[in-house]
């Protein structure tokens, strides 16, 4: 694929509620799941281990705040749609 059509299709997502809700849906699942595992399965590795720490709670809050700018953009872009509807 060429930079064209991966802007084409992330533009795509993007302007549509139900991809942005189903994407936001997989990202906090994810971000759940990793601080779930970081908790309680993998805990005793972490704690031996300082660099994987760093890194599993790094891409634990790296997910997170993907969550949270899609959010606020889902918030965004909900306030436009309905500007729009109204004008």
């Amino acid at each position: 694929m060429d930079w064209e059509t991966d802007k084409r299709v992330a533009r795509s997502m993007l302007r549509n509620r139900e991809q942005r809700r189903k994407i936001m849906a997989r990202l906090l699942l994810v971000s759940l799941g990793l601080m779930a595992g970081g908790l309680w399965l993998v805990d005793g590795f972490l704690k031996t281990r300082p660099w994987f720490f760093l890194l599993w709670w790094g891409a634990c809050a790296l997910v997170t705040c993907m969550t949270m700018v899609m959010a606020l953009y889902d918030v965004l872009a909900v306030i436009r749609e309905e500007r729009e509807k109204r004008d």
